[in-house]
C-alpha cells in the first residue's frame, strides 16, 4: 500500500502515469536500466546509439557497457546539444541508430536541453536523464524512458526513479527476479520510497517561489563573477537551472580556491560535479570548450540568503587575485 501511494505521488508530481513509474536503488540504477533497457528494446534492427558530449558520467559508462555503435552529438559554448548537432550525429553514427541520449539539464553547468525540439526533429526514441532537473523544472515532452533520483530532490540517498512511456519499446537488458515490477530487482525500500515521494510532493508544492528566489541569487551571483578579470562564467545564461553557477578562473588552482572558501564558510565543488574524486578534468567544460581547471561549482540550498550570496561573491573576488599572486600572477 505504501509503494502504491507512494508511485501515485510521484506519478502525479511529475505528470505520468502510476504503472510508468518504477523505484530503483539510486538515479545512477535508474539511467543504467531505463538507457540500456531502451536500447535493448531497438537494438534489432537499429543498434546505434547517439549521446550527448556533456552527458552525465553514468550515461557515458552505461553507452560504453553496451559496446553499441554509437556517435557523440557536440554541446556549444554554452552547453547546448542543438537539433542541427542531434541530426549530424545520428547522420555520423556507424549503426542505424535506435537512442539517443540527452539530457533534461546539465548536471553540472545547469543547461537546459531542448528536448522536445530534438524528440521531434529526429523522431527517434530519446532517453532523458532528469537527475539535475526532476523536482525542479516540468518534465520535458518526447522521451520514452526519463530517470531521476531522489536526493536531487532533498529525498533520501539510494531512491532512484525510472518512468516508462506506454508504448516504449523498453526491455530489461539486465537480469531479473520474480519481483511484481518486472523493471525492478530487488526488494524495495519502502521507507526511503515513502520519503522521496513525500519530499517530491514537498518541494514541488513551492518549486514556483523557489525558482524565482534562485533565479534571483543565481543573476547575482553570475553578475559578480562576471566582473573579475579573466573570468568565464559558464553555462547558458537564461535556459538553466535555477540554483547552479559554475565558473573557471584563468590562472588560478580550483582545490587552492576550494580550500580557502571553506576556510571562510562557504562549501562549493571543483571539477566534474559526478567524479571529482578522480581529478580527471570536468568532461562538460571540456566538451563546451570551456577552461577546465580553476573552475568551481556553487549549488545554493532552498535556505541559501541574498546576504549568503553576496558573502561568497565578496570571498571569491577577494580570493582570486590573492590565489594569482602566489603564482607571481
Amino acid at each position: 500500500m505504501v509503494l502504491d501511494n507512494a508511485r501515485d505521488v510521484v506519478a502525479d508530481t511529475l505528470g505520468v502515469r502510476a504503472d510508468e513509474v518504477t523505484f530503483t536503488s539510486s538515479g545512477t540504477d535508474a539511467v543504467h536500466r531505463g538507457l540500456l533497457g531502451l536500447h535493448a528494446g531497438t537494438r534489432r534492427h537499429r543498434p546505434g546509439l547517439v549521446l550527448g558530449a556533456a552527458e552525465h558520467a553514468s550515461v557515458r559508462h552505461a553507452v560504453a557497457w553496451s559496446a553499441a555503435p554509437q556517435a557523440e552529438a557536440r554541446v556549444d559554448s554554452d552547453g547546448v546539444l542543438t537539433v542541427d548537432s542531434a541530426l549530424e550525429a545520428v547522420a555520423r553514427c556507424p549503426g542505424q541508430v535506435g537512442v539517443i541520449a540527452v539530457q533534461a539539464a546539465n548536471h553540472e553547468v545547469g543547461t537546459v536541453q531542448p528536448v522536445a525540439e530534438i524528440a521531434d526533429a529526429t523522431g527517434l526514441p530519446l532517453f532523458v536523464d532528469a537527475c539535475a532537473s526532476m523536482g525542479r523544472l516540468p518534465l520535458p515532452s518526447g522521451w520514452a524512458v526519463a530517470a531521476g533520483s531522489a536526493h536531487k530532490w532533498g529525498g533520501p540517498a539510494g531512491v532512484g526513479v525510472m518512468v516508462v512511456r506506454k508504448g516504449a519499446r523498453w526491455r530489461a537488458a539486465l537480469p531479473g527476479d520474480d519481483r511484481a515490477d518486472p523493471r525492478s530487482v530487488g526488494f524495495e525500500n519502502v521507507p526511503a520510497i515513502f520519503g522521496a515521494a513525500a519530499a517530491l510532493q514537498a518541494v514541488w508544492a513551492d518549486a514556483a517561489d523557489t525558482d524565482r528566489r534562485q533565479r534571483h541569487l543565481t543573476d547575482l551571483l553570475r553578475g559578480r563573477l562576471a566582473q573579475i578579470p579573466d573570468t568565464d562564467v559558464v553555462g547558458h545564461p537564461i535556459q538553466r537551472l535555477p540554483h547552479l553557477v559554475t565558473a573557471s578562473f584563468l590562472y588560478v588552482d580550483g582545490e587552492a580556491l576550494v580550500v580557502e572558501l571553506d576556510r571562510a564558510g562557504f562549501a562549493v565543488a571543483s571539477g566534474s560535479a559526478c567524479a571529482a574524486s578522480t581529478l580527471e578534468p570536468s568532461a562538460v567544460l571540456a566538451a563546451m570548450g570551456a577552461l577546465t581547471h580553476g573552475n568551481i561549482r556553487v549549488s545554493l540550498t532552498r535556505d541559501t540568503t541574498e546576504a549568503d550570496v553576496i558573502g561568497l561573491a565578496d570571498a571569491i573576488t577577494d580570493l582570486v587575485p590573492r590565489l594569482r599572486a602566489r603564482v607571481g600572477l
